[in-house]
């Protein structure tokens, strides 16, 4: 295999000296301190990123019609209602699902959550399958050139893993590394490609080549019977239904060491870094009921997300070299980059544009995927990435940010590779 390809890069050292990155610096894990500098390594790539959605899809109608049909007279609740005008006002046209809406029954009849493991572990499996074969074919890598796995979900607990079941049938080798993630929600797929980041550093260290296979996949649409039948026994308004919906995300990431001509990144991974924001654990949650997992969401969420991107940016912004339309050097500004952020509402879109002082062409493709197919929690930001490489040429810098349960951030900082 070749070696890293990519031309030698700079950073900004806390002297503000610009030093050159080498494959012997590694990354180091960014701790809640955001006044630190993370070293960062050289020669980590995506090299190839897919999306897998259901083949169903359900409009802002479809869904008012589905909750009627299904709890009769009792739409009319209060709890219901409200659920109903979040539908109407979310900005979103329609959500992926695994079920058409017309086979739905009547009545309310919540699966119990051994019925929902079953379903994941097929339906599910086959759709991250499916999504790791269109990245593997990009990155025109084989099931035997796969070192690692990492995968990540909210919409399965089962042991093992539907990461083993996803690896058997993608061929990979029994030695194959697997790494599988829980409790990070619609954190999960960055939490996920830092993991692969990190594998793939630490192989480079040992001198070992790494292709690391990262996949998400959720089915939230298994839990949204739960979700009415606990609002009809409750009183708080769960607004979950109204923005998920199922699909599946996956990547290749391979170091300098496995990278040979016939692989062309997509993105040069730079550096990341991953926070908690303290006092927010009850904002943001998906916990475990008979039906299911149920996730509330609070009023407090868009608050909290947006307030932790200004210091997670500043903690990583250094890992960018750029330079102005005559090549010199310069401080990097958020509106100098592309940004791939976790459409999870659009009060969070709408508050990331206010707070980083960029337009909404900056996050483009993240608008895109939120009015047209919602959020799928984990793999969501993964297929803003594929869609913002679609939109044009774009920026030569994209920054990447998610956020999970916790409240935690995940962000990263990459480059788009351009064909010399």
């Amino acid at each position: 295999m070749g070696s890293c390809i990519s031309k030698p890069k700079t950073r900004s050292t806390n002297d503000g000296v610009r030093t050159p990155i080498t494959e012997a610096k590694i990354h180091k894990t960014a701790s809640i301190d955001t006044t630190s500098t993370a070293t960062q390594p050289a020669g980590l790539y995506i090299t190839g990123l897919a999306r897998e959605y259901p083949p169903y899809r359900g409009t802002q109608q479809d869904f008012e019609q589905w909750v009627t049909k299904i709890l009769g007279d009792k739409v009319n609740e209060p709890v219901i209602q409200k659920l109903l005008h979040v539908n109407r006002n979310s900005g979103i046209t329609a959500r992926p699902y695994i079920s058409d809406w017309r086979d739905c029954p009547v009545g309310l009849n919540p699966l119990p959550i051994d019925r929902l493991c079953e379903s994941f572990q097929t339906i599910g499996v086959d759709l991250a399958v499916r999504a790791c074969e269109k990245a593997l074919t990009e990155a025109k890598a084989q099931a035997s050139d796969i070192t690692h796995t990492v995968g990540v979900t909210c919409s399965d607990t089962g042991n093992p893993g539907y990461d083993l079941f996803v690896a058997q049938k993608l061929g990979l080798h029994p030695s194959v590394e697997r790494t599988l993630l829980a409790g990070v929600g619609c954190a999960g797929g960055l939490a996920a490609l830092r993991q692969a980041a990190n594998l793939a550093s630490a192989a480079t260290q040992k001198g070992q080549p790494a292709r690391v296979l990262v996949f998400a996949c959720e089915i939230c649409s298994n839990f949204l019977q739960g979700e009415l039948d606990c609002a009809l026994k409750g009183s708080d308004v769960r607004v979950a239904p109204a923005l998920f919906g199922d699909g599946a995300a996956a990547l290749v990431v391979c170091n300098g060491l496995a990278l040979d001509e016939t692989a062309k990144p997509i993105y040069d991974l730079l550096d990341w870094g991953h926070m908690v924001v303290p006092g927010t654990a009850q904002c943001l949650n998906m916990l475990s009921f008979p039906t299911g997992f149920l996730t509330t969401l609070t009023k407090e969420v868009p608050k909290h997300s947006v307030a932790a991107i200004t210091p997670m940016w500043h903690k990583l912004r250094h890992s960018i070299d750029f330079r102005n339309q005559k090549g010199e050097l310069e401080d990097v500004k958020p509106s100098d980059c592309d940004w791939a952020i976790h459409p999870g509402g659009g009060a969070i879109l709408s508050g990331a544009q206010s707070t980083l002082g960029i337009s909404e062409d900056h996050i483009r493709a993240s608008w895109e995927i939120y009015r047209n197919f919602g959020n799928t929690s984990s793999p969501t930001v993964l297929i803003v990435l594929d869609q913002l490489r679609r939109m044009g040429e774009g920026r030569d810098n994209v920054v990447a940010t998610s956020f999970g349960p916790g409240m935690s951030i995940e962000m990263f900082t990459m480059r788009r590779w351009r064909a010399s």
